[in-house]
């Protein structure tokens, strides 16, 4: 039997990657995040250096792209051995671009560094699901064959929240005993489903999301600054990873057409309908599915809280306001919301189970909307 020709690692999709977007190794600038960078620098400063930091916030806020600075301050930052010719306390996380530790971190090449993320599976050609507990193991391996070499090392675990439970057992045995002079930096997108003795071993650096001028402003270091980033930055949740997947998928648009489509509620325009119905049907349309799915999704929270608290959101797009305000003007009408919201999504997921046509499924959706805004209307 022969086997499988090997990927070449140049070749390799890289699992800290968000598609058409700079990896966080090769962004220097952190864009709103002035909190946690200042956090860090004190807790270094003041001479108390936690040896595990938990950097979290929902995907795409620039957790991993902080990570990367952090490890590239510490291995830039020479030790302070309390002579009086000390360098002053630094004030700023920020390390020159043409630095050499800058420069290897770029190429993977710098040996105090150990990345741990999914690994590459040359049998399926695939990434792996998961981060393993021989992942972990190597971790542990690299840290006692680089203690003789001393100085600063430094792991950066993307994501933490992609081990199993052999891999979180095993990193909590790290943390538990930390190697001399090592920093860990786990990012996380969901904390709350990791052990919570992980949890506990970690000082905390939470990220949140971005308001539309930072947005504006990271984007802009993309090459995708958009003329006005309230809707991108609405529609993201303040994720910059989730308003590059947007924008490369025509997100701005389809939002725009669903609110469109709905503004004919509670007499849905169904031929409109099964043309947005269609639009994430067939191979190649999975990601544009997944988006649909999302912006619907987001459409009935905005519904929901804006009945609740009374007030509409900032509009994502022109008309949302006056729609939004029409379909849930009270309490009641965003209770009938979020349930319906909640519904949704375990139909989703069930048809998503047993391959159900994508059209059909956004289909039922949308008439289970018109539905409720049909039984409202006659309240």
């Amino acid at each position: 039997m022969s086997r499988a020709p090997k990927t070449a690692l140049e070749d390799r999709p890289e699992p800290d990657r968000v598609k058409d977007a700079p990896h966080p190794r090769e962004t220097l600038a952190l864009i709103g995040h002035h909190a946690a960078e200042a956090a860090f620098l004190d807790a270094f400063n003041s001479g108390k250096l936690h040896h595990g930091w938990m950097i979290t916030g929902p995907l795409g806020l620039g957790k991993a792209t902080l990570a990367w600075k952090i490890a590239r301050f510490l291995l830039a930052t020479p030790e302070d051995d309390g002579g009086m010719f000390a360098a002053p306390p630094p004030d700023s996380l920020d390390i020159p671009a043409d630095h050499p530790v800058a420069h290897r971190l770029l190429a993977l090449s710098e040996p105090r560094l150990y990345l741990l993320r999914r690994a590459w599976d040359d049998k399926t050609r695939k990434l792996k699901s998961m981060i393993t507990v021989e992942e972990v193991r190597k971790l542990k391996s690299y840290f006692m064959l680089s203690a003789a070499d001393g100085g600063r090392r430094v792991a950066i675990i993307d994501a933490v929240d992609e081990m199993n439970v052999a891999a979180a057992n095993a990193l909590l045995k790290l943390l538990e005993e930390p190697p001399p002079n090592v920093t860990l930096l786990l990012v996380s997108h969901q904390p709350s489903r990791l052990l919570p003795t992980i949890r506990s071993r970690c000082r905390e650096l939470r990220l949140t999301p971005l308001n539309a001028e930072d947005m504006a402003t990271a984007l802009a270091a993309t090459g995708d600054a958009p003329a006005n980033p309230v809707p991108l930055a609405e529609l993201s949740g303040g994720s910059v990873g989730e308003a590059i997947r947007i924008l490369n998928l025509g997100g701005l648009k389809i939002y725009a057409g669903l609110i469109s489509l709905f503004a004919t509620l509670p007499r849905l325009d169904r031929t409109r309908a099964a043309t947005l119905a269609e639009m994430g049907a067939g191979r190649g349309n999975e990601e544009k599915f997944d988006l649909i799915l999302m912006l619907i999704d987001l459409f009935l929270a905005r519904l929901a809280r804006a009945g609740t608290l009374g007030h509409c959101p900032p509009e994502a797009t022109n008309g949302e306001a006056e729609l939004i305000a029409r379909l849930s003007p009270n309490a009641n009408a965003a209770r009938q919301w979020a349930d319906l919201a909640q519904g949704l999504a375990t139909r989703a997921r069930r048809g998503r189970a047993v391959n159900l046509d994508p059209a059909a499924l956004l289909m039922d959706m949308v008439l289970q909307i018109d539905k409720t805004a049909g039984n409202l209307a006659q309240r």
